[in-house]
């Protein structure tokens, strides 16, 4: 049995979504399970007592706000500055994932692993994703070593600062450019083909600075994109 705690937040998201049928894959409304459900719904779990769940919101990622960001960020960051925790896996919704991950790997550069996973198929499906990718994420929080963020889908780890969101509808919907994935989960094991995102201590000790400049922002500048 591990000492080191597991912190894993829910944000929402297809993961925690369901529909009135479980073969009904499209026709669903994000953000219906709490994360304390979601980790029950996960078999193979032996233990859970390392485990900690905290609900910081319950949206459909495509609401994101720069609101949930900061408090993310928070929450974050106050796990991480725990002895006790050795990382953080939050469950999100797979249109903003990759800019949640930049956000947090810009924000905290954490020297211990945070780890975003998501779900294609509502909780309720017959074929849902979620369990396994939860079962995933939590492999990847506990492997030696690792740190940074990254995502992690359909048994691919990704670099917050490559991932991107490739298909609309396939389990494998995120891909990492020519970058290349991290690595790969096969049967609670890791494969590594590449490092973890890197950050200096000094970095990390930056992190709290970091948010409160961030919630001292009252307007963000106006940005203009020419195409």
């Amino acid at each position: 049995m591990t000492s080191e705690k597991i912190v894993i937040l829910g944000t929402g998201g297809t993961i925690a979504g369901t529909a009135s049928r479980a073969s009904n894959n499209i026709g669903y409304t994000a953000a219906q399970l709490g994360i304390s459900q979601l980790v029950d719904a996960v078999t193979g779990l032996e233990q859970k007592n390392y485990m900690h769940t905290e609900q910081l919101a319950q949206i459909d990622s495509k609401d994101m706000s720069f609101a949930v960001w900061t408090a993310l960020a928070s929450r974050v960051q106050h796990h991480l500055s725990q002895p006790d925790v050795q990382g953080v896996v939050i469950t999100h919704g797979t249109d903003t994932l990759e800019e949640t991950a930049y956000f947090l790997q810009r924000v905290l550069n954490p020297t211990k692993p945070v780890v975003l996973t998501c779900a294609m198929r509502p909780a309720s499906s017959l074929g849902a994703d979620g369990p396994q990718n939860i079962l995933d994420a939590l492999t990847v929080a506990k492997f030696p070593g690792a740190q940074g963020v990254v995502a992690v889908c359909a048994g691919v780890i990704h670099s917050a600062f490559d991932v991107q969101k490739v298909h609309t509808y396939q389990l494998n919907a995120f891909g990492s450019g020519d970058a290349g994935v991290i690595g790969f989960i096969e049967e609670n094991s890791l494969k590594l083909v590449r490092n973890w995102p890197v950050a200096q201590q000094i970095q990390a000790l930056a992190a709290p600075e970091n948010i409160a400049i961030l919630n001292a922002l009252e307007v963000w500048p106006q940005v203009e994109i020419v195409m």
